[in-house]
């Protein structure tokens, strides 16, 4: 797989509006149409019949004059009139001819259920490009092959085989569902019906010769039937139409909950670059969606509290939670949810905490507010309880009253209440946790809360709430001046390898190359006491694996017995490297050392990371990546985000380092990875030394792996 380049909003946002012919057609032929409703090219026509779908359905059927009690043909070229979209369901060969009759035709649009194809084998991925260079002929685009379908129940279209139907409809609803694998994307559907959330449109993407998971999702990102997207993925196929609808989706504020499974390591050249060992797959795939503010879900119940949550389109900016709770136990395990979660839980002022002591004087005020028994009881109180605590201005308000909320003698007591205070407080979130029939449950979501049985749950959703909020509410991110980058033709030295990053924006440490003794030692001089000494060779990429660093180096004697000793382990240790002699540096002492690194991810291309440096990026693997390009402002709340950051920002005494030179050099970097080509393989600077604060930020050692022109 490779990265696609350009600007990704820019070719594809105007282009996902191309699928409306596959998805909100007027008119759709079957190719393989049955009179057995149950056979799968029979299956799409029963479904859409019974639904009423309101366009014209056009079975091919070459050994009947009715299907399903409509008019059949006996081939697309005798077909009354060029269908919006088409289902093929016939095999092999018959397939791709079907494709190229249609697209002659002036179909649009194919969905392919035919398997055997690359799934299967070599000869089959050869067929699958003939079926897909057929639909590019004419223009066409190709849902599949090898997919269960999809549906458009706002329309009745259902071009689908899927069983799913026999146990009920889709709901009404605003849930869009798109889907690699067309049995999961129909499971998340029928669980859905069972939860009672409505899914009008469901895109399995299937072998995605051509219409790709990005794309189904950037469909619904502009399509007026879904506000909230649900999506499976095994493996993102290609980036710039996947990460152009993530921009879309937030852009509209249109909410993208995704499972991705599977997880690997980066292969071919990980070993070498400590960056790309670090940064498998799944990490960068998930730097991806954080910066479009995907939330990922690791479990279907996961996925669909999600979705449920995000219907009622209320999303928190900078979070936090208000919680009225009539146990303090459960206070207690919302408190740990909350803080395992990241979800702040400030107390209320004190004046508000003590005027809810004189209203109960053992209640306890502080967040989660614990109103007792006493407050349910004397139902006259939980009022005040529940708006005080609101005017904590909390960005989300969760009640716990767990069996009281299906009380038939207090729940219709306490429920004019908690509707008023929400009509009151409705920018905020509001949730019910409490166990009540289904009918009852349905009140409450018709009062506007959210209801769980189970408070983690529920605290698991308010926290992604908040997180499309900030995503929904971050700036547009600025505009990156990429700059041409000429590669060396080969891996370059340390030396060289500093020298380019330096005209990229990050200097280094004052060094010198040094072919004799005498050199290195005219350089120390120059430099200044005590110093480091390093062999030089494009074939050893990390000098300390072979003993070839030398710190504290304090006077001549000891540069010259170092410059021997370097020459010695590198004959020894690495006897066919190539060396160009010992490499003398200023030795910078009172900084912290970061590491900066470059991976290039087989999909979207150029990663940046930041970490902790030294020895402790691969212990520690406190690190933090993101796609490149992206300026200073990026790059410090990625600096920001690690859990060494004290270290830079004064803990236990230290003094401030200087951030803004790291942000500077990180954001450097990025724009010098982007705009290098795919011989580019990796960047590792470990360490940056980060001095204190308007002191800048030097390499004191740096590897740029390139690919060798061919």
């Amino acid at each position: 797989m490779q990265a696609e380049g350009g600007d990704a909003r820019a070719d594809f946002v105007g282009g996902f509006a191309a699928l409306d012919a596959m998805v909100r057609p007027r008119s759709v032929a079957i190719v393989g149409a049955s009179d057995d409703a149950t056979r799968i090219g029979g299956r799409p026509i029963a479904y859409m019949q019974k639904q009423g779908f309101a366009g014209t359905i056009l079975p091919v059927n070459p050994n009947r004059a009715t299907v399903q009690g409509l008019a059949a043909f006996n081939s697309v070229a005798t077909l009354p009139q060029a269908p919006d979209v088409a289902i093929v369901a016939v095999p092999g060969e018959a397939a791709v001819q079907a494709v190229d009759d249609l697209g002659a035709k002036g179909c649009r649009a194919a969905v392919v259920f035919t398997a055997g194809f690359a799934e299967v084998d070599e000869a089959g991925a050869a067929m699958q490009d003939r079926l897909v260079a057929a639909a590019r002929r004419h223009g066409m685009r190709l849902l599949g092959p090898n997919c269960l379908g999809l549906f458009n129940a706002s329309i009745n279209f259902y071009p689908i085989f899927s069983l799913s139907f026999e146990q009920g409809w889709p709901l009404r609803g605003n849930v869009g569902i798109a889907s690699q694998s067309g049995a999961y994307g129909t499971h998340v559907f029928a669980v859905s019906r069972m939860r009672g959330i409505g899914t009008p449109v469901c895109i399995t993407t299937g072998n995605e010769a051509d219409v790709s998971l990005g794309e189904a999702i950037g469909w619904m990102a502009q399509a007026p039937e879904v506000e909230v997207i649900c999506a499976y993925a095994e493996g993102i196929r290609e980036s710039a139409r996947f990460t152009a609808a993530l921009d879309l989706a937030r852009r509209n504020r249109k909410p993208v909950v995704l499972m991705k499974v599977g997880r690997s390591e980066l292969g071919g050249h990980a070993a070498k670059s400590h960056t790309a060992s670090i940064a498998g797959d799944d990490t960068i795939t998930q730097a991806v969606l954080d910066e479009f503010g995907v939330v990922r879900a690791s479990t279907t119940e996961q996925m669909l509290d999600i979705a449920y949550a995000a219907t009622k389109r209320i999303y928190p900016v900078r979070n936090s939670l208000g919680v009225i709770t009539v146990s303090g136990g459960a206070g207690v395990l919302i408190s740990d949810a909350a803080d395992a979660a990241g979800v702040p839980m400030p107390p209320l002022p004190e004046a508000s905490q003590a005027h809810l002591r004189s209203l109960i004087s053992f209640c306890a005020p502080r967040n989660p507010v614990d109103c007792t028994a006493q407050a349910v009881n004397q139902s006259e109180l939980f009022p005040q309880f529940i708006e005080t605590t609101a005017e904590g201005g909390y960005g989300s308000m969760m009640i716990f009253l767990t069996q009281t909320a299906g009380s038939t003698t207090l729940s219709p007591k306490l429920r004019p209440y908690m509707r008023a205070a929400r009509e009151r407080f409705a920018d905020r979130l509001w949730v019910l946790c409490g166990i009540a029939p289904p009918e009852k449950v349905r009140e409450y979501e018709d009062d506007g809360f959210l209801v769980f049985e189970d408070p983690t749950r529920a605290v698991g959703v308010i926290e992604a709430m908040g997180r499309y909020g900030d995503a929904f509410a971050a700036q547009a991110p600025e505009e990156i001046v990429v700059p041409q980058v000429k590669l060396p033709a080969t891996t370059p030295t340390e030396a060289e390898g500093k020298r380019i990053l330096a005209r990229a924006g990050i200097p280094a440490v004052p060094e010198k190359p040094c072919g004799s003794a005498d050199e290195a030692v005219a350089a120390a001089e120059s430099f200044g006491y005590p110093v480091v000494a390093k062999i030089l060779s494009p074939d050893i990429l990390h000098k300390s694996e072979i003993g070839g660093v030398l710190l504290d180096l304090a006077d001549a004697d000891a540069v010259r017995a170092a410059h021997a000793l370097l020459l010695a382990r590198a004959a020894e240790r690495a006897p066919g490297a190539r060396i160009e002699g010992v490499l003398i540096a200023r030795q910078i002492k009172g900084a912290v050392e970061m590491a900066l690194g470059i991976a290039r991810d087989p999909v979207f291309g150029p990663v940046a990371m930041v970490g902790l440096g030294g020895v402790f990026i691969e212990i520690l693997k406190d690190v933090s990546f993101r796609r490149c390009p992206f300026g200073e402002a990026e790059a410090e709340r990625m600096i920001r985000s690690l859990k060494g950051f004290p270290l830079l920002d004064g803990a236990r005494g230290r003094p401030r380092a200087d951030v803004k030179a790291l942000a500077s050099a990180l954001a450097a970097l990025s724009r010098f990875a982007a705009g290098a080509d795919d011989r580019l393989l990796s960047v590792d600077v470990n360490p940056l030394l980060v001095l204190p604060e308007g002191q800048g930020a030097f390499a004191a050692d740096a590897v740029i792996e390139v690919e060798a022109a061919s």
